[in-house]
């Protein structure tokens, strides 16, 4: 439903807006009813401020613009704040009476706290379902490594590149559900003790369309963090800029080093985010977290499954690279439980490919079965294979396994009765300089299909291939 209701975000943000008016009094003199004269106050004093070039509205079709918005009302509230005018002018020559600061400067908090759109679920059903006549499509976004080298131009703009990157696929493919494919940020490079702020930021483009994602940990999300030997050296540590912490250590400015482990990534996810439907896996599994299943059901019954979504946390961080016996065992039970007969395909999605993926690696992608657009690197697998794989290939069931982590890849090789896949490197953090975009899956019922291609960055899109044959 969430796709539906995408349209009415401004409609509501409008009439909110409209009843917070309301509520508080907020009172002004309007351009068409000005009064007859202005008072100097007691003190003999009348301070004006001059408000010039907002250029509110700007860029509204990408997240640029908004932010910017967001930015002019801090500024404003700020203003307002510490010089208490008691007029107000805009090169506009429209003019108000502040007959409450307190009341103005609530409205600006007010703006910059409910964003730009309203999350319309207030809870996320505990399956997705496929609109009627329609096919299930779904955006993969791996290794957006958000947070990189926050000390410097470079790294800030990295992010903003990324997020330029989600927001032309999202727009061009208009998924119904996004999947973040681990390393969504690189803690081993934050100096911030709470790196759910870039956390929030990373998936900012698809909250603010309404769609709803999921997510999984890759070996970058938890990493600790890792001085660069260069601080030590005679140019000495940069000047950082983190936001206030609780830290007990002045000198640290408010940067802790210490990172932000899974558990407390997942759980700021789930807490605040309607549209999320991430889930902390079993405690048994610990310290693997994001290891949940997800049910895609059929349009006319909710109970009717067309595809069981399985998310596994492949570890690496603060743990080895590795899904373990623990986390097989736990799938073997899972699937048994819901799809006894291995009726109703199943896909996996980890972030760190098993070392199978090996096996099927192309030495020229044009000579052979699979298809994708660059080979580029080894591939770098998990660092041991616990039994997870022999389960998935034992599974009809089992029709692919996306993987992210190797930037310079994203092919999908058949392997046995089932495809190994990789996704398409995303973010501008990371290593590699090869061209950002994001796979795409499209899945349809009666009968079961699973197709998937490419969309890059400049719009276009290729390496579309059949996975359900």
């Amino acid at each position: 439903m969430a796709r539906y209701l995408r349209c009415w975000s401004r409609t509501i943000m409008s009439v909110t807006f409209l009843f917070f008016i309301l509520a508080v009094g907020w009172t002004v003199a309007l351009p068409t009813m000005p009064e007859k004269h202005l008072h100097v106050g007691p003190g003999g004093v009348f301070k004006i401020a001059l408000f010039a070039d907002l250029h509110f509205g700007e860029g509204e079709e990408v997240d640029w613009g908004p932010q910017q918005d967001v930015n002019s009302s801090k500024v404003m509230s700020t203003l307002l704040h510490i010089e208490i005018p008691a007029f107000l002018c805009s090169t506009m020559a429209w003019c108000w009476t502040i007959l409450s600061v307190t009341y103005l400067s609530l409205l600006f908090r007010f703006i910059v706290a409910v964003g730009w759109t309203v999350d319309l679920r207030t809870t996320p059903e505990g399956y997705l379902q496929v609109l009627p006549g329609a096919a299930f499509k779904i955006s993969l976004f791996a290794d957006l490594h958000f947070g990189e080298n926050a000390w410097n131009d470079w790294g800030p703009q990295q992010d903003v590149n990324s997020l330029k990157v989600m927001s032309t696929v999202l727009d061009l493919e208009n998924p119904d559900f996004v999947i973040y494919l681990g390393d969504v940020i690189t803690a081993n490079n934050m100096a911030i003790a709470n790196a759910t702020l870039y956390w929030d930021q990373a998936i900012s483009p698809t909250k603010a369309r309404g769609i709803p994602w999921s997510s999984l940990f890759g070996n970058h999300d938890d990493a600790p963090f890792e001085w660069p030997m260069e601080w030590f050296s005679a140019s000495g540590i940069p000047q950082l800029q983190c936001p206030a912490s609780r830290s007990s250590y002045s000198g640290e400015q408010h940067c802790s080093f210490r990172g932000t482990r899974r558990l407390e990534l997942m759980r700021n996810e789930i807490a605040h985010n309607t549209l999320s439907y991430s889930r902390a896996g079993p405690k048994e599994l610990w310290p693997s977290i994001s290891n949940y299943v997800l049910l895609l059901s059929s349009s006319n019954d909710s109970k009717s499954p067309v595809a069981f979504l399985y998310f596994i946390d492949s570890g690496g961080g603060t743990y080895p690279e590795v899904v373990s016996r623990s986390q097989a065992d736990w799938f073997q039970r899972k699937s048994h439980e819901l799809n006894p007969d291995s009726r109703v395909p199943e896909i996996i999605f980890w972030h760190i490919p098993s070392k199978a993926y090996e096996k099927v690696a192309p030495m020229l992608l044009f000579m052979s079965s699979c298809v994708g657009s660059i080979n580029k690197e080894r591939i770098a697998p998990q660092q041991a294979e616990m039994g997870i794989m022999k389960l998935l290939e034992g599974r009809p069931s089992v029709k692919a396994v996306f993987a992210g982590h190797n930037h310079g890849l994203d092919w999908c090789c058949p392997y046995k009765k089932l495809w190994l896949c990789y996704a398409r490197h995303t973010g501008y953090g990371g290593y590699g300089n090869w061209p950002r975009g994001a796979r795409i899956l499209e899945i349809t019922s009666q009968p079961f299909s699973l197709k998937s291609w490419i969309r890059m960055e400049d719009g276009n899109s290729h390496s579309e291939v059949i996975l359900s044959s």
